[in-house]
């Protein structure tokens, strides 16, 4: 089969070569998966430059989100046993673990529902407690984690306010359904804030960027209001003042989804079905910007570790073959 594996650590663009490798045999409680869409996340960049915490050893195969296959031809979603990631034609992934592939969507938006969306879900639901009425401030809104807390935020009947990064980002927060879109580049971020909100800030926060994003965060985030710190996208690790958080009096809330999957799986399952239901009625749908060939997973995984794509960049290895997703 074929499958991009690294060898070195450094940039995907660089470090992540196409060769022809043995399929990967399944251990035990594991099962084979024919990749029929691997989705492109964050943290695959960062196994490549060795910066994740989780450090498959050398050489590896990256891609930790896909829709696969079963032997028995059931569509499921799963999270590839590393090193034999998602990026190739086959993977293996633990039999528990499978999540069946919403009818609803194709291969590429059902590979992307699985990390993001639940990353939004419990952020927003089980750490921040977003109810309806409320106003969601979305860091990277156009972004794949962020598009997905938009569309989840939407759904929970909040007031959502998208941040994103140039006039491409900003009209895909608006397609993703936010209510206000700020261009970060164009304008000032806290006081656009405040504006939309009439002074009061946002009730919950979801930051997947760091750096300059979180003190934008603490300065609009409104009395009894939740920040949600998902990630550092920005590669920036902010040092929060508790001080301010007290004098302010908001909750800082942080938030590791794959924990879930040990401590509480059950939780997991649970989240799987709500998102079932949400796609089945429309409520959300990942959004899909570019379906890739295989041989084009290098460069897809560098532009999405360079920040330039919007919503979700899915490896297609059917496309080889001209199929459809």
């Amino acid at each position: 089969m074929q499958a991009w594996q690294v060898h070195e650590l450094g940039e995907p663009g660089e470090v992540m070569r196409l060769a022809h490798v043995e399929r990967p045999t399944p251990g035990e409680g594991q099962v084979l998966l024919r990749v029929r869409a691997a989705n492109i996340n964050f943290p695959d960049a960062l196994m490549c430059r060795g910066q994740y915490q989780v450090r498959p050893p050398l050489p590896f195969t990256p891609g930790v989100e896909i829709c696969g296959e079963t032997e028995d031809g059931r569509r499921v979603i799963a999270n590839p046993a590393l090193p034999h990631g998602g990026f190739a034609e086959y993977a293996v992934a633990d039999a528990a673990a499978l999540l069946p592939a919403p009818d609803a969507l194709d291969d590429a938006e059902a590979a992307a529902l699985h990390i993001g969306y639940q990353t939004g879900w419990f952020a927003l639901h089980r750490r921040a407690r977003l109810e309806a009425g409320e106003t969601l401030l979305v860091h990277a809104a156009a972004g794949g984690v962020g598009s997905a807390a938009v569309q989840l935020g939407k759904a929970a009947g909040a007031t959502v306010i998208g941040v994103a990064g140039g006039a491409d980002k900003a009209a895909a927060a608006r397609e993703l359904g936010c209510d206000v879109v700020i261009d970060r580049r164009e304008q000032d971020v806290v006081a656009a804030v405040k504006e939309a909100t009439g002074g009061r800030g946002a009730d919950v926060v979801f930051d997947p960027v760091g750096g300059e994003a979180y003190t934008q965060s603490a300065k609009t985030v409104a009395f009894e209001g939740r920040i949600v710190v998902v990630g550092f996208a920005s590669g920036a690790i902010p040092s929060p003042a508790l001080n301010h958080a007290l004098i302010k009096n908001y909750a800082i809330l942080g938030l590791h989804w794959g924990l879930y999957n040990t401590k509480n799986p059950k939780l997991v399952q649970h989240c799987h079905e709500q998102l079932t239901e949400l796609a089945a009625r429309g409520a959300i749908k990942p959004l899909v910007s570019e379906r890739v060939p295989l041989a084009g997973a290098a460069d897809a995984v560098q532009r999405v570790a360079d920040g330039v794509t919007t919503g979700r960049v899915a490896v297609v290895p059917a496309a080889e073959n001209g199929a459809a997703a």
